[in-house]
């Protein structure tokens, strides 16, 4: 019997690079990746700060531009597009989280999840997507009446609900306890289960990697390390 066939990718990425600045000044952040990241994936970088982490995040989410190197995205080709044609991408194609929640505090959770639905294709309700992170019953509350781990679930929300092909996630654990990182990391995970989006997670946390379909070790803006885990555990289940 054949293996089942691999979905198309959502990413081709090849001998990527990408130097800040000019002459004795330039830092080389990336350099020499090549990558296919696909539907419905949940992938886990690892690596300490400068290792190249963010600098690829950054590149996928048409945040920056690479300095060399191909980035295809369903064959349209990122690292040429312009400005008009970024800005859509980032709107129509990508949900970002961060490690901080950027949550505007005169407005309640439903209200922050609606301010993205309003400039999305297709967005599902804010009470959707606030449903699939568990929040329903803080629906109404503020961003102060809300603890961070639920104030970080509403910026998922609101990430996920103009229904992203692409989840990108930079160290979104990374300012919480072990406890509400693990309900943070759940919602996640239900995320890509339930709506099939391709995740990406930054973490210098390696129990993290565990939870992912593979696993991506940078060290000096290169992939030192790639795993596959033959099985995903569930978030609750790791080693923490």
């Amino acid at each position: 019997m054949n293996p089942p066939a691999l979905p198309e990718p959502v990413f081709n990425v090849r001998n990527l690079g990408k130097t800040y600045g000019t002459g004795h000044a330039a830092v080389r952040a990336l350099s020499g990746v090549d990558l296919d990241l696909r539907a419905g994936e949940l992938v886990v970088l690892l690596g300490a700060s400068g290792s190249g982490k963010s600098t690829l995040l950054n590149l996928l989410g048409g945040l920056d531009s690479p300095s060399e190197g191909e980035l295809l995205y369903r064959g349209w080709d990122l690292g040429h597009a312009n400005e008009d044609n970024l800005t859509r991408y980032r709107r129509d194609v990508v949900g970002f989280v961060f490690q901080f929640y950027n949550l505007i505090p005169s407005l309640t959770a439903r209200e922050n999840v609606g301010l993205i639905t309003e400039i999305a294709r297709n967005p599902m309700p804010p009470a959707d997507a606030l449903d699939l992170v568990g929040l329903t019953p803080r629906a109404d509350h503020f961003p102060a009446q809300l603890s961070g781990g639920e104030q970080q679930r509403v910026a998922i929300a609101r990430a996920i609900a103009k229904r992203p092909e692409v989840l990108l996630c930079d160290e979104p654990t990374g300012a919480l306890d072990i406890k509400t990182g693990i309900t943070v990391l759940e919602a996640v995970q239900r995320i890509n289960r339930e709506l099939g989006t391709l995740t990406v997670i930054i973490t210098h946390n390696a129990v993290i990697a565990d939870m992912a379909d593979r696993v991506l070790t940078l060290y000096d803006g290169r992939i030192q390390n790639s795993r596959t885990n033959s099985t995903r555990r569930p978030v609750g289940e790791l080693d923490w």
